[in-house]
């Protein structure tokens, strides 16, 4: 495999007992659906190697490098408050470091943590990871990338029969709130210390270094930072993640694991998507809310880290984690200056009244929440908005800029839906044409013009599913 880049091995390496050693499920046809050329050049890979036969298998994780440990990696985790003490990576790998970031596969094969289930994912949910986590980082929020999808060229039953396939991720790791959960509940002090100082290393590099004895607390504060600007990106973009359980959330900060996503369409707090989230936990209102008890569950996990002392380490960890609601609050407030036009022209106090006041009618009239900004700054906002606009303009908003925060192009559900159904039949025309639109969500261009455009009255209620 003399193409073939080298994997580092710093997690398998440092962090032995937090994986079990492993081996991608070999595909009976493996193909290459989809390849993210502009980060395969970004890791310094080959792109015309990745695609060739040698190339394939190598994503697909059956022929990795020399010196690679590829692991499924575990963790513990609360899903949907639920607390589960051995979670793991069922039906992924971690092959290895690239460029200082993991690439891992999802639809990889049965492992020693697959709880009874196949291993194996559809192509549907994969492309949809693809297509929702390359919105996300066009539109500047946080996230995982998707570096390829490789069908299997084997069929697997979920909803319906579909063809298999397999996600390549890229991510500055794959430590979460459950890695910590799970190093904490085998009472393994040193183990839960190296893994502290390994996350350290790898996303904190300001925090102060060995021997200082508010190392680990000033590492769960920004945790804590990182969290509250992520979920306030994702407010401010409508999106919804719909599975925040503690095992998908990030100690770096990035959005992971996008299983039943979608993005809100008619403005609405209570909006959810997941088929499985009956009770709306995860709810887009809730989401700031519901990061802030993962954050809780997190300080749990590194309460010994923060003081030998249990009252004193409580203590800490409640001031640490109070500081979210001030940070989500700030982000906010910001973000919505950019997506009115109001940087410098108002203070906070009237910049809030105003997106309060604005939610409230967006909410009340059903709008959609991506293309109102769009038309505000086009000065379409009347009729029930007619009174907020005047207030609106009498803070002499700039137009202009609000166009370069505010997307013309989202990944509309029903766009989504149709890209994926013509993919599960072969056809993936519509998933590259989908993909073209939202890979540069701001400049509105001829041509793409049903890719802003809401969902026909006959999409009816749309529910999305995990695809385990």
């Amino acid at each position: 495999m003399s193409d073939a880049p080298v994997l580092g091995t710093r997690f398998a390496d440092e962090l032995p007992e937090m994986g079990v050693s492993w081996q991608a499920a070999e595909p009976p046809k493996p193909e290459l659906l989809v390849l993210n050329e502009p980060l395969a050049v970004e890791l310094g890979l080959d792109v015309e190697w990745l695609r060739s036969a040698a190339g394939i298998r190598f994503l697909a994780g059956v022929d990795v490098p020399d010196g690679a440990k590829p692991v499924a990696q575990a963790y513990a985790g609360h899903q949907f408050g639920g607390y589960s003490p051995r979670l793991g990576d069922g039906r992924a790998l971690l092959l290895g470091e690239i460029g200082g970031r993991d690439l891992h596969l999802k639809g990889s094969g049965r492992t020693p943590f697959a709880r009874g289930g196949d291993g194996l994912a559809a192509v549907g949910p994969m492309l949809r990871e693809y297509v929702v986590s390359e919105a996300m980082h066009a539109l500047g929020i946080p996230t995982t990338r998707s570096l390829a999808v490789i069908g299997t060229g084997k069929s697997i039953l979920r909803e319906n029969l579909a063809p298999g396939a397999v996600l390549v991720r890229v991510a500055a790791s794959h430590l979460r709130v459950g890695s910590f959960q799970y190093a904490r509940a085998t009472g393994d002090a040193d183990l839960l210390r190296r893994l502290a100082d390994h996350a350290v290393d790898r996303h904190y590099p300001d925090v102060p270094p060995p021997g200082d004895g508010d190392r680990h607390l000033r590492f769960f504060e920004g945790v804590v930072e990182r969290q509250a600007d992520l979920i306030a990106r994702w407010m401010l973009a409508g999106f919804v993640h719909g599975v925040m359980n503690t095992d998908n959330m990030t100690i770096s900060g990035e959005t992971i694991d996008y299983g039943p996503c979608a993005f809100m369409e008619a403005f609405d707090p209570a909006t959810v998507f997941s088929s499985i989230d009956e009770g709306g936990r995860y709810a887009y209102g809730n989401q700031p809310a519901i990061a802030q008890w993962n954050l809780a569950r997190l300080a749990e996990a590194l309460l010994p880290l923060f003081d030998d002392d249990q009252e004193r380490a409580i203590e800490k960890a409640t001031t640490a984690l109070g500081g979210f609601r001030g940070r989500y609050a700030a982000a906010t407030v910001a973000g919505f200056r950019g997506k009115l036009g109001l940087i410098g022209t108002a203070d906070d106090a009237a910049v809030t009244a105003l997106v309060e006041d604005l939610l409230g009618l967006l909410r009340a009239e059903g709008s959609d929440f991506t293309s109102f900004f769009r038309t505000l700054s086009r000065g379409g906002a009347d009729g029930a908005f007619a009174d907020w606009a005047k207030r609106w303009r009498d803070l002499d908003p700039d137009t202009a800029a609000m166009d370069r925060v505010n997307p013309f192009y989202i990944p509309r559900n029903h766009l989504v839906e149709e890209a994926l159904a013509a993919a599960t039949e072969g056809d993936l025309a519509p998933l590259h044409a989908l993909l073209d639109a939202i890979a540069d969500p701001f400049t509105e261009r001829p041509g793409l013009a049903r890719f802003a455009e809401q969902a026909p009255p006959d999409f009816g209620t749309y529910r999305t599913f995990c695809g385990t």
